[in-house]
């Protein structure tokens, strides 16, 4: 396929070295506005859910609402990029994301919030594809690429653990709208950089992009994750939605076998390390955000921590995590993509064996080791599964290939907090028993989720309020335990199926 480079792209090229890094570095200014994004608001939970009073099913749209959009959205974005210009997709998704950020920190009620964080996804959505692809574009050594997807890696995990510190920050000193209000100046700064240094690569005569193919992927993905959102309560419409999304999906699947020029390339799934690394992404959020989102409730409303004390307990998580990132393109050379990845996943299944010990008391020293593990374990899997995707495909389909990472990504995201999210909430209702002295409408309330539990001890008040409260806690830890053990469970079948899937060598991946 014939590219046409704009002059951007010429005059970067003329900058030679300079630019690449130049590019690398805004690139990943935009990756960590998203990363803080979708992490910021775990810390402002107990602040938001006091201020706004949503109920246990709002709350768990409002965090996980923002994932569940960017996930169905990734592949039409990013293919859109691909045929059209990936630089002028990031720049509207700057434009997106600035207006609804402002949007999110002004909304009085749940309903504006939820719809928001929804707007919040697809400008996400527009721009994350883009930065994986554009660094396949300008990184074309191998080697060199690989070191840029570490810096990568590493700012997504900086911030992704840096978002509960900054939050933590805000909540402490202003109101819980501050952690989107933030993001407002760091676009404007961004909007102008972006417009002078990104570069843009455009096919010289761009392939159709099939618009029936892109609505059948954002109806199926969006209709099967809410269908898995819902299963927990049974209800019929979660069940219709499956179903629905699934057959969207099967028909989406059929038509690109048929298309000339195919909206997703499903020859890349013929990739034995492609689709392991895809499968790993996807299993391997899964597990950790729902529990990242239930460690921050337990460090605030277990152990008793700030909004700040409990960032800064995750400080070591995001250290590892940074770690990892850097460390993982070196760890890739020596011990190739099978030993790193499924060594990354082992080491943090092990990490997570302390947590099913935590009680309603802390232990500081083995936390903070418990998290340097996990940080730097799935950071260096993450980033091995992220170099084997982008390399398996040719440049012309950089955009679609990142697109299905970050699909998985959003999708493991959104999936784990609300399954993970479900589990909890399912061992921790039936285990809070009716406390003496609470009317069983507020114990109704107390078992919707800790919070709610805290809300009605403070109402209630006195020794039976601290009654209830200490119960909930105890009822929280035991559903904490639950979300542990599956998350471990998780993990461990993925490092044993990355042991015995993938080739030795990193780059037989055409197998």
């Amino acid at each position: 396929m014939r590219v046409a480079v704009a002059p951007s792209r010429r005059e970067g090229d003329r900058r030679g070295e300079t630019s690449r890094w130049s590019v690398l570095a805004l690139l990943c200014f935009s990756l960590l506005l998203i990363a803080v994004d979708a992490t910021v608001l775990h810390i402002a939970v107990p602040a938001l859910t006091a201020a706004l009073e949503p109920s246990s099913v709002e709350l768990l749209w409002i965090i996980d609402a923002y994932s569940l959009v960017v996930a169905p959205l990734l592949l039409t974005f990013g293919t859109l990029g691909d045929r059209h210009g990936r630089k002028r997709l990031v720049l509207a998704g700057y434009l997106v994301f600035g207006v609804a950020s402002a949007a999110a920190a002004f909304a009085p009620t749940p309903l504006a919030l939820i719809s928001a964080r929804v707007l919040l996804g697809v400008g996400g959505a527009m721009i994350m594809p883009a930065t994986l692809s554009i660094i396949r574009q300008v990184f074309t050594d191998r080697r060199e690429r690989a070191l840029a997807l570490g810096v990568w890696s590493a700012v997504a995990a900086a911030g992704a653990a840096v978002g509960p510190v900054i939050g933590g920050l805000l909540v402490e000193h202003f109101w819980w709208g501050a952690v989107f209000l933030i993001n407002v100046p760091i676009l404007l700064v961004l909007l102008p950089a972006a417009a002078r240094l990104l570069p843009e690569c455009r096919p010289r005569d761009p392939k159709p992009w099939d618009a029936p193919s892109a609505l059948l992927s954002v109806l199926g993905i969006l209709a099967l994750a809410f269908g898995l959102k819902e299963a927990g309560s049974g209800h019929p419409a979660g069940i219709a939605a499956f179903v629905c999304g699934a057959g969207l999906l099967v028909w989406f699947v059929r038509r690109q076998r048929r298309l000339p020029f195919p909206l997703l390339d499903l020859e890349l799934f013929r990739r034995r390390a492609f689709s392991v690394g895809v499968a790993a992404v996807l299993l391997t959020v899964f597990a950790l955000v729902g529990l990242e989102l239930m460690l921050a409730q337990y460090l605030q409303l277990v152990l008793g921590d700030s909004p700040l004390g409990a960032a800064v307990r995750m400080l070591p998580l995001m250290v590892a995590a940074i770690s990892g990132g850097l460390a993982g393109a070196r760890l890739l050379r020596w011990f190739g993509l099978r030993a790193t990845m499924s060594g990354g996943l082992t080491l943090t299944t092990l990490s997570l064996i302390p947590p099913l010990t935590w009680g309603t008391e802390g232990h500081p020293l083995v936390l903070a080791l418990c998290f340097v593990g996990i940080g730097f374990g799935i950071q260096v899997t993450l980033l091995a599964a992220s170099d084997t995707i982008m390399s398996s495909a040719p440049e012309e389909r950089a955009g679609g290939a990142a697109a299905i990472e970050e699909t998985a990504y959003e999708l493991g995201a959104g999936l784990g907090v609300a399954i993970l999210g479900t589990v909890t909430t399912l061992v921790y209702a039936p285990s809070l028993a009716q406390i003496s002295g609470v009317s069983p409408a507020l114990m109704d309330e107390a078992r919707q989720s800790l919070a709610a539990a805290a809300h009605v001890a403070r109402e209630v008040g006195g020794d039976t309020g601290t009654a209830l409260l200490d119960a909930a806690r105890v009822a929280f830890v035991s559903g904490l335990h639950t979300t542990i053990l599956v998350s471990l469970l998780l993990l461990a079948g993925t490092a044993a199926a990355v042991a015995l899937l993938v080739p030795r060598d990193r780059r037989d991946d055409a197998d």
